[in-house]
């Protein structure tokens, strides 16, 4: 069976990876005989990541480059990459090798069974702190608990997915991208497959706490109503317990008498209810500003450059 592979690769300060991620994949890839092109998305990279892809481009025809204006984050590099992948299956994968190149035909060999996506669970995490392990841990099952779409859990991008699975992605024209829900909306004959995760080859990750915090909360708002829905349940709530205690200040003022209450119950009350109005209000601003970036209708991404892009690529409205 003939086919050409994709890969998708983000690119941010990678320059100390591009060189041994290259060879791993150059060495799975001659090493099962497939055909196959790697697609690098410069995500606006302020070291040499691009001039290394550019040498390496210039070397090996089968490396393309797409160098983005600016940094637009993960999301959008990965879906420049799915509008520029020519092959019969596409899979994004890291450059820093966490994601292990071995692992690849696993995936081809389930996706030549039949299924349209194969997925890549994690069952072990190298080189990252109980911290990150436990809150990704949660991430995955609260999503699960406040979405209709089947998001697998412990999984990340790292994944096989045929022609047509990609082209139905690049239908879809939201800019704010949970690329893990968007994979899984689209449907589609679906399986997985199980790998440990190494640690990072070299380098840091780009990936603070204040930006996985980021992430969780767009991957809610993206694919759930429950926080606008929670929102209207705890107004709900407190405002009948709010009648209640109006009742029962009645019924002890007419009957008992009810003496002047004091200052700090009088402050607890207009702070807790205060508390409530912003938090609420702050989720609905969550929604709200979603909605006026996307009547922006601007383009996903910007490009400055391609190397080794040709000119019967295939159509790229972005």
């Amino acid at each position: 069976m003939e086919f050409m592979l994709s890969l998708i690769v983000p690119m941010y300060n990678e320059e100390a990876n591009i060189d041994t991620f290259y060879k791993s994949i150059k060495d799975t890839m001659l090493k099962n005989s497939y055909n196959f092109e790697i697609i690098c998305i410069n995500d606006g990279s302020k070291d040499n990541t691009l001039l290394l892809l550019r040498e390496l481009a210039h070397k090996d025809e089968r490396i393309k480059v797409i160098d983005l204006s600016r940094n637009f984050g993960k999301e959008v590099a990965m879906s420049a990459g799915l509008k520029y992948a020519s092959g019969d299956a596409i899979i994004p994968i890291d450059a820093d090798l966490q994601d292990p190149p071995d692992v690849i035909p696993l995936l081809v060999n389930k996706w030549t069974e039949g299924y349209d996506v194969v997925y890549a669970t994690r069952t072990k995490r190298e080189g990252e702190t109980a911290l990150k392990k436990m809150t990704a841990h949660m991430f995955y099952r609260v999503i699960a608990k406040l979405t209709r779409i089947d998001i697998p859990e412990d999984t990340g991008d790292f994944r096989l997915m045929s022609r047509q699975v990609v082209d139905a992605l690049n239908q879809l024209p939201e800019h704010h991208r949970f690329m893990k829900g968007l994979f899984s909306w689209v449907g589609y004959k679906q399986t997985s497959i199980t790998y440990e995760r190494e640690a990072r080859f070299a380098g840091k990750t780009s990936f603070n706490y204040w930006k996985l915090w980021n992430f969780a909360i767009e991957g809610i708002t993206s694919f759930s109503f429950a926080p606008l829905q929670f929102s209207s349940y705890l107004g709900f709530f407190v405002s009948i317990t709010s009648f209640i205690y109006m009742i029962y200040l009645i019924f002890n003022t007419i009957f008992f008498g009810n003496p002047v209450a004091g200052y700090p119950s009088l402050m607890v009350a207009i702070l807790f209810f205060g508390g409530i109005q912003l938090i609420t209000l702050g989720i609905i601003g969550e929604y709200i500003g979603r909605i006026y970036n996307e009547t922006k209708r601007r383009p996903l991404f910007l490009v400055r450059e391609e190397i080794n892009i040709p000119s019967s690529s295939v159509s790229r409205k972005n």
